[in-house]
């Protein structure tokens, strides 16, 4: 479990606000759900076999007695209370959601304890036309971020609970006949989860898994049609892909279409973005039959991608676009930073505070990474003006009326965005 600090929140922030700008220009809007949920939640809607229930979450009984648990995902936790608060039945609702999960794994490159996604979930519409729409709608986020190239989307179809069922028999004929070959995590979910085995990461498992059965020739027809329109609608929108007939992702609630957008970029492939269809999930927790898709994204693993690909634009971990120094007496520097702030609402200004010469006055506002200084003297206070020099490029200094150098700010900021871009 990691501090951030201003340097990574400030990636973090430029993430999370192109997706939310993003997500909103779709039509979804924000839920906020609690981190502590009943353990019986996770339990009912991840299965009691999965990896998560069984060792990764993060369960202790409160002062009552009561098992809680810390939010190992979001889809479960956003179930419960768009059902407890009314907004499934007969509606479809297009939500999404961001903050920290838990869950007690062994640590790794861009997955930690204390995790943080991205989700949005859809309810009341079946059909894989809102399927497509958030695939393309992720395609259309990574091209936003500049990291399009790095990442590949996987698609699979797990059919209906019943085609699900049909094909774990046939898995687990075939796995039986070379049970004693398999790796032990396998060996273990033979028992309990087969359809895992598919994502098993032993390569020697993998080898045995080119005879078995094939997941497709055991979808039933609904199925199949669903999975054959998805990617007719992702053909058309220009969404490359691969099918995966072995992705089945690690939730028991999945239900037809199935999707991870992996990247090698990081080392080992990982997966930023990940989700499918969960059509079973609300009524297994208690509420009507209501069709749902939905996806997350891992933060902590895309801001490494970000950063990897050097893709971040140069003024996102700027703090400051402007720092006033002075000599002048407080009152009068605080009056004109207001005003500034008044004119420009758009711009970040610091306030030098805690006195000292100018010419470390100077060294701070140079360190802050401003483009600006604003200089109030005791000439500039006289006379009715502001000095305003250029820290970022070789303009010579100018001394404006104040009206005039409110006006000329927002051109000068610009110019010496533009003179750090021409140098990059």
């Amino acid at each position: 479990m990691n501090d951030l600090l201003p340097q990574q929140t400030a990636v973090w922030q430029y993430l999370e606000n192109r997706a939310s700008s993003l997500l909103a220009r779709y039509g979804y809007s924000e839920i906020r759900f609690p981190v502590l949920e009943s353990t019986s939640l996770f339990k009912r809607a991840i299965g009691e076999v999965t990896d998560i229930v069984e060792k990764e979450m993060y369960t202790f009984e409160d002062r009552s007695g009561d098992s809680v648990t810390l939010r190992p995902e979001g889809t479960a936790g956003c179930v419960r209370a768009c059902e407890q608060n009314g907004l499934l039945f007969n509606q479809v609702q297009r939500l999404w959601y961001q903050g920290p999960m838990f869950r007690y794994e062994r640590p790794q490159k861009g997955r930690l304890r204390q995790f943080h996604q991205i989700g949005a979930e859809v309810f009341g519409l079946a059909g894989p036309d809102i399927d497509a729409e958030m695939l393309v709608m992720q395609a259309r986020l990574w091209r936003e971020l500049g990291i399009q190239d790095a990442v590949t989307l996987q698609i699979n179809s797990l059919g209906t609970s019943a085609s699900r069922r049909a094909y774990r028999d046939a898995l687990v004929a075939y796995l039986r006949g070379v049970q004693n070959q398999l790796d032990t995590d396998s060996q273990r979910r033979l028992e309990s989860n087969p359809l895992r085995i598919l994502d098993s990461k032993d390569a020697r498992t993998q080898e045995l898994l080119d005879g078995a059965p094939s997941l497709f020739d055991c979808l039933d027809d609904e199925s199949r049609a669903h999975f054959d329109e998805l990617r007719e609608l992702l053909d058309a929108a220009g969404v490359s892909y691969e099918v995966n007939p072995r992705l089945v992702r690690g939730l028991d609630y999945y239900s037809k279409t199935v999707f991870e957008w992996v990247t090698d970029a990081l080392g080992a492939q990982g997966t930023v973005c990940a989700g499918g269809r969960y059509d079973g999930l609300v009524e297994q927790l208690g509420g009507k039959a209501t069709p749902a898709v939905g996806f997350a994204m891992g933060v902590e693993r895309l801001t490494l991608l970000l950063e990897e690909l050097n893709v971040v634009p140069a003024d996102v971990r700027e703090q400051v676009d402007i720092y006033l120094v002075s000599t002048v007496p407080q009152r009068e520097v605080a009056a004109l930073a207001e005003q500034v702030r008044d004119a420009h609402p758009q711009l970040r200004l610091m306030s030098h505070c805690g006195g000292g010469s100018l010419k470390s006055q100077f060294k701070k506002a140079d360190r802050s990474g401003a483009r600006l200084a604003l200089v109030l003297g005791d000439s500039e206070l006289e006379q009715g003006t502001v000095t305003i020099k250029c820290l970022r490029t070789g303009r010579e200094q100018l001394t404006l009326p104040r009206e005039r150098m409110m006006t000329s700010l927002g051109n000068l900021l610009a110019e010496s965005v533009a003179a750090s871009d021409a140098d990059v």
